[in-house]
């Protein structure tokens, strides 16, 4: 079974979003589910879904189509680590908020354990049970709570600040909500989302369409 470092960021992506899809459909009662079915619920071909499955070694695809739970344990084992990840959010505005509360209800091995701010009318809340505490024992808390990831969604003025304190705290993965992109030493796994990029490239092609059909 290869190591998830092995497998290109793309079939990463998307064996997460099939992982997500079967998990519907177990609550769905569906107990099968064809390469060409699950390849039109995500928009690609079925070549494409049975190339990525087959990069994870999974081949077990019957005349009745690929057993959901069966599939879904399958990429599990492939994605998951042996043992829950603990994450920390940084920042706790509306989209901090948000995040924290969306994320810990999806029952995944990644688990949001603290938030943190400035702010202090902030430090000392929690949400969802989430405790949001000062940035200022950013590196103690990390440590004491074993994080081992951030979610970085305080304003973009203060983006750059986070960096030395992810550093020295000895996170292993960040994830980007600002709108700066932000560099990291080599170890550190960095993935920047830009919310205003992606909505802007969305309503290009928009603007494309209309254009067409004029």
């Amino acid at each position: 079974m290869p190591q998830i470092s092995s497998l290109p960021e793309k079939t990463v992506e998307r064996l997460s979003e099939y992982r997500r899809t079967l998990l519907r459909c177990q609550k769905q009662g569906i107990t099968h589910i064809f390469s060409h079915v699950l390849a039109g619920m995500h928009g690609i071909t079925a070549v494409q879904v049975r190339r990525d499955l087959m990069l994870i070694g999974f081949s077990s695809d019957t005349k009745k189509g690929y057993d959901v739970k069966v599939l879904a344990d399958f990429i599990s084992d492939i994605l998951d680590s042996q043992q829950p990840m603990n994450i920390g959010v940084i920042g706790m505005g509306h989209l901090g908020q948000a995040i924290t509360k969306y994320f810990n209800s999806k029952g995944l091995k990644l688990k949001i354990v603290a938030a943190f701010d400035i702010d202090p009318e902030k430090v000392g809340t929690t949400i969802d049970d989430i405790p949001c505490l000062s940035m200022d024992d950013f590196e103690a808390s990390v440590a004491e709570l074993d994080i081992n990831i951030v979610i970085i969604s305080c304003p973009t003025s203060k983006a750059e600040q986070t960096v030395v304190p992810i550093v020295n705290a000895g996170i292993k993965g960040v994830l980007n909500f600002t709108s700066k992109p932000l560099n990291f030493p080599l170890g550190i796994v960095v993935e920047n989302y830009d919310i205003t990029t992606l909505l802007e490239k969305v309503a290009y092609f928009v603007k494309e369409q209309e254009n067409s059909d004029i």
